[in-house]
């Protein structure tokens, strides 16, 4: 019986997220070159990043038996161009003035493989979630950008974070735009014969 999830990737946000819907979760870092990977759109990418961090993480599971694992991948789209973590206060401020008082959607690629008996299931999917930004003045994108958060999350913001009061509201599932989709995460692994109650802790 598969009763514990395997989290391919570094991020605390998704690793909080399932921690407190009750999974027993574990993590396994992938170490990938995401810079090598190209799409024609914003879905497109993401999943292909969730896959390959699946992918990275299941290679290095061989022979461990009956398991499940999920990796993923998060971007901002504005304009149809795919937004990550800005990676510098300026490029973080620089991005919110593009931001403010705007709508982007938030897509996440989710890539889940689970391998029960030898035989292996593997299903991509990417959940979508519109954000609508608060209009920040030029001092309060100045402040956010003095707390480091921007700069090290896609998209510059978060809604969990320092970033929550500058979300003046989402389109969809509010996870998604933490980073992982626990609605659809439920129902790539109930397609897998996976009931979710069966990984809570």
């Amino acid at each position: 019986m598969i009763d514990r999830l395997i989290l391919a990737s570094a991020s605390p946000a998704r690793l909080q997220t399932l921690q407190r819907a009750g999974v027993a979760v574990s993590v396994r870092v992938p170490g990938v070159d995401e810079s090598a990977v190209s799409a024609p759109r914003t879905a497109d990418l993401v999943a292909s990043l969730a896959r390959l961090k699946a992918e990275a993480v299941e290679r290095s599971l061989a022979g461990e038996g009956d398991h499940a694992l999920v990796g993923c991948d998060s971007l901002l789209d504005l304009d149809g161009e795919p937004i990550g973590k800005p990676g510098s206060p300026d490029a973080a401020a620089s991005l919110w003035r593009r931001l403010r008082g705007r709508s982007g959607t938030l897509f996440t690629g989710h890539h889940v493989i689970v391998v029960r008996e030898g035989v292996s299931w593997a299903r991509t999917a990417t959940a979508a979630t519109v954000v609508h930004f608060a209009e920040l003045t030029d001092p309060e994108i100045d402040a956010y950008v003095a707390t480091g958060e921007p700069a090290e999350v896609a998209g510059a913001f978060t809604i969990d974070g320092y970033g929550a009061p500058f979300v003046r509201g989402v389109e969809g599932d509010h996870h998604n735009v933490v980073g992982i989709s626990v609605p659809l995460l439920r129902d790539l692994l109930a397609e897998a014969g996976v009931p979710w109650p069966s990984l809570w802790r």
